[in-house]
């Protein structure tokens, strides 16, 4: 690692922070002689936080302290105040409420002196608050160190579209007029590295942890990405990736823009339509208003690039004039994508989305390979005193399944804060009349919810059953990770779909020979996938239902 010494200006941005704005300055501060100057960007806070940092300016000479006089409403005008206000020759940023790692600014300034570039970056990490789960952010591209002569050679650069964990070039930011947009702006990152990456600079990337992003989705006042529920935040959400696209665009980058949409595709779209369902109908007709008209820009190519599940959903929102199809969509959505029934066919036999919608076509998966495909398993978890028990229905998939011969499933259940697998079991898939007859006498059998659509027949799913000791996972969330293997070799990863239904997905107390009792709450994750809490021996039930009563009676 070189020694450079008072070369990078850290800008932290804060409003009504108080509590995190001091830990984001010490973060930054604690860096090392790298750093000349951190510039503290208070917007006009009411809760003191000026007054917090005014007083640790005090012992630390490298802090600087800027007070806005009017709240700007957004976050790029302090940063913009950060940039102006720099005397170093890079610049970064930082929000109040997240922290720089050790030695992130050393990484990010090797990087960019000892390649020539105009900006370095590196890996962030989001956070989850108070679990401390870390969730890396965009890992593929920061996979292993590169040097990117041009955005261009690079597309996948625009599937990052944080500001923050990046280190910048001042001249070269001023040399372009680089901003953030002005005044209240959601989204505001979006547009800068759209202008960024328009202008054509060196990239160099790094592997490093450079950035972590606290995740606090019980805040009284939450982050911008995380406060979905209005309309606005989606309007406010097109608005800047619609400006991104313009900016790559008219800059002659036309395959970034492509990038861009296709990520817009893949990530944003399918995040929101996971959630859709969960709101009211008006929420639901003014979304769907909003995407119809935005996706109507896409051409062909805009949608060739993207990965099919994004690409089916959108195709299905511009094919009808209202919300439909919400709980299957969510499916799609999810990751890995799960396709649930019906399986329609247009006339002439091509895979279609529904009989009423033959206008989308699902051809696609007649070709893609086995371990790619949205295979759909229903999941049914019936905790009881004896023996819990697992039962998974894998559906056909216009004869792909049944072509691949469905042999056995490895089910792991992966502790959500740590990503440790707890418990692993191992089922073999039989024909679903060759399992009825089998379990006939079993009353763990498939419910006829009919949440699945259209009756698939007993050749068109297969099924698997296996005890679960629960009392080896202890406590915490799991959800269940599915390796499906078949017969011809292949395999795929996927998820199971919380079946709902008459005794499923509720709340159950069961014995456990190592806890005593062991609270059982199996659930559907927002993107219908089948999770599982568990509150092992009796103080974790006594502060389950606690707080169940608690929150009933609030």
């Amino acid at each position: 690692m070189q020694s450079h010494q008072s070369q990078v200006s850290v800008v932290v941005i804060g409003y009504d922070d108080a509590g995190h704005v001091t830990d984001a300055v010490r973060s930054a501060l604690a860096q090392g002689p790298a750093v000349r100057e951190v510039i503290a960007v208070d917007d006009c806070s009411t809760d003191g936080s000026a007054d917090l940092l005014d007083r640790l300016a005090l012992d630390e000479p490298r802090l600087k302290v800027v007070r806005r006089k009017v709240n700007s409403g957004g976050c790029g005008s302090p940063r913009n105040d950060g940039i102006d206000a720099a005397t170093a020759p890079y610049v970064m940023f930082l929000d109040s409420d997240d922290v720089l790692p050790s030695g992130a600014v050393d990484a990010l300034l090797d990087a960019a002196v000892g390649r020539d570039t105009e900006v370095a970056a590196g890996l962030c990490v989001r956070r989850e608050l108070p679990s401390g789960r870390d969730v890396p952010w965009q890992p593929e591209l920061y996979a292993k160190s590169a040097r990117v002569s041009h955005p261009s050679h690079r597309t996948g650069l625009v599937h990052d579209t944080l500001c923050v964990n990046k280190l910048y070039r001042v001249d070269f930011l001023r040399e372009h007029h680089i901003r953030f947009p002005e005044g209240r702006f959601p989204y505001e990152d979006f547009v800068f590295t759209a202008r960024v990456f328009a202008a054509g600079p060196r990239v160099a990337l790094i592997p490093d942890q450079v950035y972590v992003w606290h995740v606090r989705r019980s805040a009284e006042r939450l982050s911008i990405s995380l406060d979905r529920a209005d309309v606005d935040n989606w309007r406010s959400r097109l608005a800047a990736h619609e400006l991104a696209y313009d900016i790559l665009l008219t800059a002659g980058e036309k395959r970034l823009a492509r990038a861009a949409r296709a990520r817009f595709l893949d990530h944003t779209l399918r995040m929101y339509a996971r959630e859709l369902d969960l709101r009211g109908a008006e929420y639901r007709r003014d979304w769907w208003a909003l995407t119809r008209a935005c996706l109507a820009a896409f051409d062909a190519a805009d949608f060739a690039l993207a990965p099919a599940p994004g690409r089916v959903i959108a195709q299905v929102v511009l094919a009808s004039e209202e919300p439909r199809d919400l709980p299957r969509l969510k499916e799609v959505a999810a990751r890995p994508a799960r396709l649930l029934p019906p399986y329609a066919r247009a006339a002439d036999g091509t895979p279609v989305w529904s009989a009423d919608l033959p206008q989308v076509t699902l051809e696609h998966l007649l070709f893609r390979p086995v371990h790619l495909l949205p295979v759909a398993v229903d999941a049914e978890l019936r905790p009881r005193a004896r023996a819990t028990r697992l039962r998974l229905r894998l559906h056909e998939l216009y004869g792909r399944m049944a072509e691949a011969a469905p042999a056995s499933v490895d089910v792991e259940f992966v502790n959500r804060q740590d990503g440790v697998v707890g418990l692993t079991v191992t089922a073999a898939f039989l024909p679903e009349d060759s399992a009825a007859s089998t379990n006939a006498a079993d009353s763990t059998g498939f419910e006829d919810s009919g949440e699945s659509g259209e009756s698939q027949g007993a050749e068109d799913s297969w099924t698997a059953e296996a005890p679960v000791d629960l009392s080896a996972l202890g406590s915490g969330t799991w959800d269940l990770r599915l390796h499906v293997r078949f017969h011809d070799g292949t395999s795929r990863e996927t998820t199971a779909h919380a079946v709902s239904g008459p005794g499923l997905l509720r709340r159950s107390a069961v014995p456990s020979g190592r806890h005593g009792v062991l609270l059982v709450q199996p659930y559907a994750t927002h993107a219908g996938s089948l999770a599982l809490r568990l509150a092992p021996g009796w103080r974790g039930f006594t502060s389950v239902v606690g707080r169940r009563i608690s929150r009933l009676l609030h």
